[in-house]
């Protein structure tokens, strides 16, 4: 970066749980800005693997409750919207948070920049706030005052949004959230994904999913749909679902949890296609998948449009129910001789994480410069 070695930077980021998409993100950012501190509201170092040892790490008051608690911090919700306004950011000249929820929340000072990478808009008090709370599963009264909490929390997300001086959104899908949500413009910068180029030129052994197993991902309608075609079937990732998808599986699906890079990158190399199911504001994984020539299927929703090409990357559907999900991987495999798998790459180098240095570190540029002229005049 071109700032002067005075210009001190920190990041901020919602949690270091777990490493998906979002810590992705962060990873870049800890590369492009090596002396900046992490901000979070909670560190597991032993679920993070290793992942940003090494960086000042400084959590927030959450860190400070007993360990049971902390590995169910949804009860921590509550404070949640305190604890990033706590963080001490006054020594920085520029804040970046990286932020699916809290992070965008925090306050700096007048002369502090702060720039808001947006992951999403809160996903569970805007667009899935009436599944969430039917999820919870409570009496009446219990689901009235639940309602209650998630408006404030709505409201308290409203101006946590427009705290930051600039706002960038991973997607337009996620552009047009922040739009109708918050009513603030964003500029649009693709994620960053390393691009490898081990491919293999025969067809894929079984159909692939790398992902948080989380609900809305919506990876028990893919297992019931592969439990009705009988086709293998390979599923990575941790989280909430991982018990119940083992529960569902049949015997031609594998829920192998977590893995390492090293063996998710031997489970892309020999796929035959990625299947992405839930709506989501982006979606690295299908792209690391494109990477290595392998089509995606996905469903015609959120990110994934701005990412698939129909026909020639992969192909979709259009609702995640195992019946429709079930046609689409007929549809995909009839379609196989068409794809080819230097065109898959190509797509997939558009999104690469030198793309995203440049294009993030001449948007970061532009603004000190901007800074610097209204400081002169």
């Amino acid at each position: 970066m071109n700032t002067k070695k005075d210009f001190k930077v920190a990041l901020v980021h919602d949690f270091l749980l777990y490493f998906g998409g979002a810590e992705r993100v962060l990873g870049v950012l800890a590369e492009m800005y090596p002396e900046a501190p992490i901000y979070t509201l909670l560190y597991d170092k032993k679920r993070m693997r290793g992942k940003f040892s090494g960086k000042d790490i400084r959590t927030s008051f959450l860190q400070k409750f007993p360990k049971f608690l902390r590995k169910r911090y949804k009860y921590l919700l509550p404070l949640m919207p305190t604890a990033p306004e706590t963080f001490d950011l006054r020594d920085f000249d520029m804040v970046i948070s990286s932020s699916g929820a809290w992070s965008k929340g925090i306050i700096t000072r007048l002369n502090t920049t702060h720039i808001s990478y947006i992951h999403s808009p809160m996903r569970f008090v805007w667009d899935a706030n009436d599944e969430y709370a039917g999820q919870q599963k409570k009496s009446g009264v219990v689901n009235f005052f639940l309602r209650l909490f998630l408006n404030y929390i709505r409201t308290w997300d409203k101006v946590a949004a427009d705290r930051p001086d600039y706002l960038i959104a991973n997607s337009k899908y996620t552009q047009a959230r922040i739009k109708k949500y918050y009513g603030r413009e964003s500029t649009v910068i693709y994620p960053p994904v390393v691009i490898r180029g081990e491919t293999s030129n025969e067809l894929g052994k079984y159909f692939l999913i790398v992902s948080r197993l989380s609900l809305y991902k919506k990876i028990d309608a893919v297992v019931e749909a592969f439990n009705k075609l009988e086709l293998p079937l390979i599923v990575i990732g941790e989280g909430q679902q991982e018990k119940y998808l083992r529960k569902i599986a049949g015997p031609n699906v594998k829920i192998l949890g977590w893995q390492s890079e090293e063996k998710i990158g031997e489970y892309y190399q020999n796929a035959r296609a990625f299947i992405f199911a839930g709506v989501d504001d982006f979606g690295i994984a299908p792209v690391e998948a494109m990477a290595r020539g392998i089509p995606v299927l996905a469903i015609r929703a959120g990110g994934a449009k701005e990412i698939i090409l129909e026909g020639k990357t992969g192909e979709f559907f259009d609702a995640a129910t195992p019946e429709v999900i079930a046609n689409g991987v007929r549809r995909l495999m009839e379609n196989e001789k068409n794809y080819d798998k230097n065109y898959i790459i190509d797509r997939a180098k558009e999104f690469s994480k030198e793309r995203f240095v440049k294009e993030f570190g001449e948007y970061i540029e532009n603004i000190i410069q901007k800074s610097k002229c209204k400081m002169q005049n």
